[in-house]
């Protein structure tokens, strides 16, 4: 997956992709948590996807609920997918598959 597909520049180590809905109260929380790992690694970037807007994308991935993390590795393939709110500790273990 790449900048074409995420509609922004991936990261050159690791991509963290948030697929968000406007209502969903978690994604905020998922959105804070995640632009803080993407700060504290080099070369990771947070990459947020509205799936309303961005309905080919959910149904192609199949992205049943959000907040649903991707965590891509510099190739752009997916290492992890985890739906729901992640803990912090869990995004930092999973950027280790990709990094």
């Amino acid at each position: 997956m790449g900048s074409a597909e995420l509609g922004a520049e991936p990261g050159h180590r690791a991509t963290l992709v948030q697929f968000s809905s406007a209502f969903c109260q978690p994604c905020r929380a998922t959105r804070r948590i995640l632009a803080e790992v993407a700060g504290m690694v080099e070369g990771v970037a947070h990459v947020e996807i509205d799936a309303e807007e961005r309905l080919d994308l959910v149904r192609a991935l199949g992205i049943e609920k959000t907040p649903t993390v991707l965590v891509l590795d510099a190739t752009g393939r997916i290492v992890r997918r985890a739906a729901g709110m992640p803990r912090k500790v869990d995004v930092i273990a999973a950027l280790g598959a990709a990094v």
